[in-house]
């Protein structure tokens, strides 16, 4: 009798074991599934602002704009279904999908459009993005599915810039758009929404089951920080990541291996040595930049730094149809650069450097934490520029300080319309000159530029606007660098042959259409 006992509770444990491990299948439920969890290798986030911050990667998986960018990098409907351009009063009117859901279930409208804007606008509020929407004249809502933008003059990559993300007014009316906790705690409309944020480890994002354009195949993804280019590539060696963007040399090292897949995939993105206009350094001796220019040899950089991932640079729109190839290119030439120190009033002293009016012609390129690739071009350019005379060092600060630096290892760059990323880099007090560069010709054939829609105008101002650039350089164009991206094979979906930003940003831009067999 006991033995029986014994028995049953045997088989009763035995039961309940394999139906809590999986091994028995519910007849009511079915089979139960894991959740598909993607592991993707991010740098650090303070805060997830599209709003005032224009890069992030992570900022399509959370948000929407009004348009969107497909594959071949052109504008196709987002939270707008349709809209026209009534030229006459140059004004675009945009019909907006019905029914979206904020994350929190709230209805997404008009006026959260319109909030959006505005307060980009706001000089207040300190946007980056402001002047993409300088032209804005006034904001009309016709009602809850309709919005108008009447503009002040033609602004052809208008409908580009409403890919910005549309945040909700209902979350962030009165908040500080730079230190609300809502940017800690984002709310969108997009395809994921955040699930949890461990400051300096990883944001978890899960997918939005009521997405609007139908809910993404991968259940959750995860942004794992790992802010340091050689810990990303051992991640990617030991299993702990799926996708994760790599330095050309380690993204070399997976090639042909078993197991993983390396998307080679071009950028509109450029490295150059940014000058500080606004250090007295430069103030004096501006007119030394064509001597450095020349005195950098970009092409071994390519061979050494990138290993030919990429391309060397002479400008800012090499990869857009809009390029001028004519312009000067300063091509390396330590003579020609020694010639220009020399006609500039420099004298080689005896210790090998060159100097002026009893300074030493010189200066720090300041290079941001964390990026190893930025770090290795900087240096290699420092070596060359102090071969041929010019005392240059490289720093890599805890903050970056823009007004106070004298140059620094910049990096930009847009695949989309050749406005993005000239007019607010390159034009006078524009939200992303960094550098305080100011030329009155370069403004004017920016604003030629964005107010015509006709090719041959666009050409001829983006043609002259690159001639005068060349002429009074802002920066020392050095390499376009192209990303190296690598996922485990059984990732599938990315699209290898879409260009990417800067940053190598862009690649999530389908990322409701892959699928990851574990």
């Amino acid at each position: 009798m006991m033995k029986r006992f014994f028995a049953i509770l045997l088989v009763l444990a035995v039961s309940f074991c394999l139906a809590a491990c999986g091994g028995q299948e519910d007849e009511e439920d079915g089979p139960s599934e894991t959740p598909v969890t993607l592991v993707y290798a991010s740098g650090d986030y303070t805060r997830i602002n599209p709003a005032m911050d224009e890069h992030g990667e992570i900022n399509i998986l959370i948000f929407n704009g009004l348009t969107a960018h497909d594959g071949e990098n052109q504008v196709v409907p987002g939270l707008a279904k349709s809209w026209e351009f009534d030229e006459s009063a140059c004004t675009y009117t945009f019909h907006l999908e019905e029914g979206v859901k904020w994350h929190d279930g709230q209805p997404f409208t008009a006026e959260d459009v319109k909030f959006t804007i505005e307060a980009i606008m706001d000089p207040e509020n300190g946007s980056e993005n402001a002047p993409n929407y300088e032209d804005i004249e006034e904001i009309h809502i016709i009602d809850e599915h309709t919005i108008a933008f009447q503009l002040a003059a033609p602004n052809v990559a208008f409908l580009d810039y409403m890919t910005m993300a549309v945040l909700p007014k209902h979350l962030l009316e009165g908040e500080d758009m730079q230190t609300s906790s809502f940017f800690r705690h984002p709310i969108g409309t997009g395809p994921y929404q955040l699930e949890s944020w461990d400051e300096g480890q990883s944001i978890t994002l899960i997918k939005n089951e009521d997405y609007f354009k139908a809910p993404a195949n991968i259940d959750r993804i995860v942004f794992k920080i790992v802010p340091d280019d050689t810990a990303k590539a051992m991640q990617m060696q030991s299993g702990e990541l799926d996708l994760a963007l790599l330095t050309p040399k380690d993204a070399k090292n997976f090639a042909g291996k078993d197991g993983y897949q390396v998307y080679e995939m071009e950028t509109s993105d450029y490295r150059g040595i940014l000058f500080n206009f606004w250090n007295e350094y430069w103030q004096a001796n501006r007119d030394l930049i064509p001597a450095i220019c020349c005195g950098i040899d970009r092409q071994a950089i390519v061979d050494a730094v990138i290993l030919g991932s990429g391309a060397v640079a002479y400008g800012p729109l090499q990869r857009n149809i809009y390029n001028n190839e004519h312009v000067e290119h300063y091509d390396y030439s330590p003579a020609r650069a020694k010639e220009l120190l020399e006609s500039a009033g420099c004298t080689l002293g005896d210790d090998g450097f060159y100097y002026r009016n009893g300074e030493k012609v010189g200066f720090v390129i300041s290079v941001g934490a964390g990026d190893q690739v930025r770090l290795d071009i900087a240096q290699a350019a420092a070596q060359q520029l102090r071969e041929i005379g010019i005392d240059v060092t490289v720093e890599v600060p805890t903050k970056v300080d823009w007004g106070g630096q004298m140059a620094y290892l910049i990096g930009w760059g847009s695949p989309f319309d050749a406005d993005d990323h000239t007019y607010k880099v390159f034009g006078t007090d524009k939200g992303a000159n960094y550098s305080g560069y100011s030329n009155e010709k370069v403004d004017r054939y920016l604003v030629e530029a964005r107010q015509s829609n006709d090719p041959a105008v666009r050409k001829e101002a983006y043609g002259k606007f690159q001639e005068e650039l060349a002429k009074d350089p802002a920066y020392a164009f050095i390499c376009y660098v192209d990303a190296d991206y690598v996922a485990v094979s059984a990732l599938e979906g990315i699209c290898e042959s879409t260009v990417m930003g800067h940053h190598g940003v862009g690649i999530f831009w389908n990322v409701t259409e892959w699928t990851l067999q574990r």
